[in-house]
């Protein structure tokens, strides 16, 4: 599977976390158009979104049976989600 995602509150702690263990996790990143990130690499930017909005940082790594996941930072969650 790929395109798992994991809500964090806080994703670079979250981030953190995992490289303690040994999890290899991207850098945090952001999309350059705003909140939606694409497949792949293409749109990334480093670092979190400037305005720290919720849906809009992501971080990814792969579990050891090869599952794709992706952190993404919500602190409040939108209507209806």
């Amino acid at each position: 599977m790929q395109g798992l995602h994991l809500i964090v509150y806080d994703i670079e702690t979250a981030r953190a976390a995992l490289v303690d263990r040994g999890v290899e996790v991207s850098e945090v990143f952001h999309d350059e158009g705003g909140i939606f990130h694409h497949a792949g690499n293409e749109g990334q930017v480093t670092g979190p979104d400037p305005e720290h909005r919720d849906y809009s940082s992501f971080a990814s790594f792969s579990d050891p049976d090869g599952n794709g996941w992706v952190l993404q930072e919500v602190k409040t969650r939108a209507p209806g989600r």
